[in-house]
This record gives structure tokens, sequence and C-alpha cells, in this order.
């Protein structure tokens, strides 16, 4: 999420920075990356580049017969866009600008879940969900709640979805068209948590709550990316606010602060997409350091969230969404991440090839 960056008033700044010299919340793992040792793993794809679009984030499907799609996001010209998900050929776009279904109007985050695609659309303030593979639009929601939302992930329930949603409302503009950081007390709706069903083509959505600390700490003061891990009761937001600290917030997944940040030491840029690729009850989190030259992606312990290696690509940088798509298919065996290049197209890393690069095991236990 590249945009103006929020200020507060000085009064606010003199308290913030008075905080600052208290006792804060070290993060979770140490100083991880002295050593800043960053391993190189080469695209295996580049999907074609089109700048018009500004490509925001990527989700992907597999269809019936066995073809992947890679589904992002162009916010500037109110689309989605359609790669072939092993070889990045652009195959079709989808959408229009307004307010109808199937239109949008600047969407950003994307999720895909069985035969559902939901979009986040900033400027309509609201969630779409269309089916696929036609994509049909089945409604929208959250539009009577949300302000400036950005990203979501979904939870599948045993009946029905919970989704959540990050909103990065802000209090208005500064004279040089900065965006204007509530107060802490105002920043407890900075996510919004629904219980989503779909049945016979229809779609029905309510909020379950609304989630945001506002202690110093805990408080997300700009929002887009987010994940869970449902088996450990843990839900990652990245705090994208440099002027306080590029990191990931843990959070539980009914909204509580756990007190637990981690990545500050990580980060050099803006903390950006997260993700969690599974290896039996282990795995790892991976995270994005949005560099203008180049993206880092930092990979942390799913359980104790140390620092356990970082890899960039030969071309990929400023790097918004990222997916990982951990199905096996005849190009990527052992899964494949999708990443954003330079707001213009997508890109492609092997799974098997970041292992080898990172010493990561490809076979899990159970």
């Amino acid at each position: 999420m590249r945009r103006a960056r929020p200020v507060i008033g000085l009064l606010s700044l003199a308290l913030l920075a008075a905080c600052r010299h208290g006792a804060a919340p070290a993060p979770v793992a140490p100083a991880a990356d002295a050593a800043r040792a960053v391993s190189t793993v080469a695209e295996a794809f580049l999907t074609p580049m089109t700048p018009a679009d500004n490509i925001d984030s990527p989700a992907s499907w597999t269809t019936a017969d066995g073809h992947r799609w890679l589904i992002a996001t162009a916010k500037a010209t109110d689309k989605l866009v359609v790669y072939d998900g092993q070889t990045g050929a652009h195959l079709r776009d989808v959408g229009s600008t307004g307010t109808a279904p199937g239109q949008f109007v600047r969407p950003n985050g994307i999720a895909v879940v069985d035969d559902l695609v939901l979009i986040v659309e900033r400027d309509n303030h609201r969630v779409q969900v269309l089916q696929l593979p036609d994509f049909t639009p089945l409604g929208v929601f959250a539009a009577d709640d949300l302000r400036k939302p950005y990203g979501l992930w979904v939870n599948k329930q045993r009946e029905g979805y919970e989704v959540y949603v990050t909103d990065s409302y802000d209090a208005g503009e500064d004279a040089q068209g900065n965006d204007v950081l509530p107060p802490l007390a105002e920043l407890d709706k900075r996510v919004r948590r629904y219980a989503l069903t779909v049945k016979g083509g229809a779609l029905d959505a309510r909020l379950i709550s609304s989630i945001g600390d506002t202690s110093e700490a805990g408080a997300l003061r700009v929002v887009e990316s987010i994940w869970g891990d449902p088996a450990n009761d843990r839900l990652l937001i990245a705090e994208e606010d440099e002027t306080y600290a590029s990191e990931i917030k843990v959070y539980t997944l009914d909204g509580r602060f756990t007190g637990t940040t981690f990545g500050r030491d990580a980060f050099k840029a803006q903390a950006e997409g997260v993700m969690l690729r599974t290896c039996g009850k282990d795995g790892w989190w991976i995270t994005t350091e949005q560099g203008k030259q180049r993206s880092v992606f930092h990979l942390f312990d799913r359980h104790t969230f140390k620092h356990v290696g970082a890899f960039q690509g030969n071309k990929v940088a400023n790097t918004d969404g990222i997916w990982l798509d951990q199905h096996a298919s005849t190009r990527f065996p052992h899964g494949v991440l999708y990443a954003v290049h330079d707001d213009q197209g997508v890109v492609a890393f092997d799974w098997a090839s970041v292992a080898r690069q990172l010493s990561l095991p490809l076979e899990c236990a159970p």
C-alpha cells in the first residue's frame, strides 16, 4: 500500500515520542537479520507488464479440468486481470468501472476460497463476491461499515466463512495531502469481522465484531495485509506505518492483541503481504518488505516467529500483495508464491527453488 504518509498533530507527536521512551514490547525475534543475508531466487515467470492497470493483489484458483488461474486486482482500471497460473500468459479481463454487480471502483485486496472470489473495493467501500468459473456476481456486503478498506483474509468454517477486512480509514488530509492518522482511541475498528454464508447463489453476511487495540503497542495505524492461522488462534496484521515501525502484530482470531510483534529488526522498508506456508503442524510465515528497488521476502517460524531466512528475485520490486498456492501442479509440484511487481504485473516463485535456497524441508510430517 503506497500512499501518502499518515501524520498526527504536534501534541500527539510529542505524546507519542514520550511513550516510546517508556517500556514497549520488544519483537519476539531478536535482531534477526544482523548480517542481512538475502538469497536470490530467480522468478519462474513474469506476466505481461501493464503499468496503466496499477496491479495490487493476486489470488489463484484451479479449474475443474486442472488449469490454474492467477487473478489480480487492477486498481486504476477497475477490473480483474486473469493470467495462466503456470505460464503467466494473459487470459482475460473481468469487470468495469461502476457500482453495479460485476463492476468495481478501485479493487484492492482479493481472496479465493472454494469457488468464490472475494474482492475488496476501496472506493466502493465494500466486499464483492463472485462465483467461479464464470465470475458470476453473487452480491456485496460491508458497505455500511467500511470506510477505506484494503485487504482481507477468509477463514473457512464448517458452515460458511469468516471474513476479516482491514479498514485503514483516516481523519482527513493535511495541507501537503498526507493522510492524518486518527487518535489511538479511534483505531478500534481497523479490522471488521463478518460471518458469510452462500446458499443457492445468494449470500448472507453479518458483522460479528470490530477489531483494533487502542494501546500504543497494539494499535493498528496503517493496515492492509492480514492472514490467519486457525490451528494456533493467530491473526497476523502488517503494520505499515513506517513513522512508527514496520512490523507484524499478532492478534487472536477473536480480535485480542497478544502483546507480540515481530519483524521490526528485519524490515528496512514497508511491511506488506503476509501468507502462511504450512508444513504439517509447522511451517513459515512469508512476509514482504516493499523495497522500491527490490522486494525482500522474509520467512519466520510459524510458532516462534524466529527469522529463518530471506530472499529476493532478480527483478521483482515494490510488491503489494502476495499469494501462496500450496497445491501441486505440473510446473510447480511443491507449490508457488505469486507476488505483484511494481504495480505492473505478477511474478511467480517456484516454492522448490525457495526451499532449496533457504534450506527448508520440502517433505513435511503430517
